[in-house]
């Protein structure tokens, strides 16, 4: 963590993907083999209350601690690749880029969110994924886990005292298994979307793929009120009928996942760019007549100098519809947001760090390939 940062704060999330095959088809889309957890956050919530979003949360001193570096290899970036240089004019996300030994921490970044990413989702799922040994290695066997009610007990002490962890990782004599987890995207909440008490966060998304879902998954019944195994356009058709909400980034994501009806693909394709790395997002709002759009880097509407930390007081409106708003423009990276569970994407410009567009799912029930 940054304890310099004033107007954020640093965290990680995790898509987490796990198979599901024979599953019969539920979309228009064909079948999918696997599955992405969702976790219902609770209504007390400060930020984001009742939405289902991806498990996560604020990275914590202990995911920074030196006393991991005991537990994982002794080569450089702990066995992680080392990410390539930006494409030019590029740059690496501030949250990678941040030299944390300048900081206090011999543990680089890219490790330390890992970590984060893999304490919040035993926390908030019971989902522990570690390797024996030091690793990289094959993932921990489930019959290898602590009986329930002992993995019950260390997850109340993880989520009482995120340096539980650690100990837990030690006393399994296992490794968290930060191997796993490919570096996918980078979202700063938007200045207007602030949580209470003004509470923004830059978040690293992580993807892993299990080949099937991990036992012992259930809610804490604190954070989290409800769990939720679901295919990325199974998704979609949740929150467009009202059964769900999750956040614009995470509709973003899910259609953007939507290219890969197959797990094995999925793996294949996250692991091929696993170590180009990524660059961060700030939605930036736009009000229209009818609704808003978010604009993300690259739109032709996306400011030069964009305020990233709300001191600004830039505000962007305009009288027109976001209909006229479509016709008039060219080169498009937004979400149109008509209202809460009325959402679309908009991509027509080339991915970089080797990504992959979105496909544009609209809230007609209609979609289109937008990868052009």
């Amino acid at each position: 963590m940054n304890p310099r940062l004033r107007h954020w704060r640093e965290a990680a999330t995790l898509l987490l993907a796990a198979g599901t095959p024979g599953r019969p088809p539920r979309t228009p889309l064909g079948p999918f083999d696997y599955e992405l957890l969702l976790l219902r956050r609770s209504s007390r919530s400060g930020f984001m209350p009742g939405a289902h979003v991806f498990p996560g949360g604020l990275a914590e001193p202990a995911d920074f601690s030196a006393e991991w570096l005991g537990l994982l290899p002794a080569s450089a970036h702990c066995g992680l690749g080392a990410v390539k240089p930006p494409p030019p004019g590029g740059s690496r996300a501030p949250l990678f880029a941040t030299d944390r030994e300048n900081l206090g921490s011999q543990l680089p970044g890219e490790v330390a969110f890992r970590i984060c990413a893999l304490r919040e989702t035993f926390e908030e799922a019971g989902i522990l994924l570690l390797v024996p040994g030091r690793g990289p290695a094959p993932p921990l066997p489930a019959e290898r886990l602590p009986p329930a009610a002992e993995l019950e007990e260390w997850r109340r002490r993880v989520r009482e005292d995120a340096s539980c962890f650690l100990r837990l990782c030690r006393h399994l004599g296992c490794a968290p298994n930060i191997w796993a987890l490919h570096e996918w995207s980078n979202w700063l909440t938007p200045v207007g979307r602030a949580g209470r008490g003004g509470r923004r966060y830059d978040t690293a998304f992580y993807l892993c793929c299990l080949q099937e879902r991990p036992p012992h998954v259930s809610q804490d019944d604190q954070e989290v009120t409800d769990v939720l195994w679901s295919s990325p356009p199974e998704a979609i058709e949740r929150f467009k009928s009202q059964e769900i909400w999750f956040p614009p980034p995470q509709f973003y994501e899910f259609c953007r996942l939507c290219n890969f009806s197959s797990l094995g693909e999925l793996q294949k394709f996250s692991s091929a760019r696993a170590l180009e790395g990524c660059e961060r997002w700030m939605p930036v709002t736009l009000s229209a007549a009818d609704g808003f759009i978010q604009l993300l880097p690259g739109d032709e509407l996306y400011p030069e100098d964009p305020d990233y930390t709300g001191e600004k007081k830039m505000v962007m409106s305009t009288d027109k519809k976001v209909e006229d708003l479509m016709k008039e423009g060219g080169i498009f990276h937004r979400i149109v947001i008509k209202n809460i569970n009325n959402l679309a994407v908009y991509v027509n410009i080339q991915a970089k760090y080797k990504h992959i567009n979105p496909l544009m799912m609209n809230c007609d029930n209609s979609d289109h390939n937008s990868r052009l």
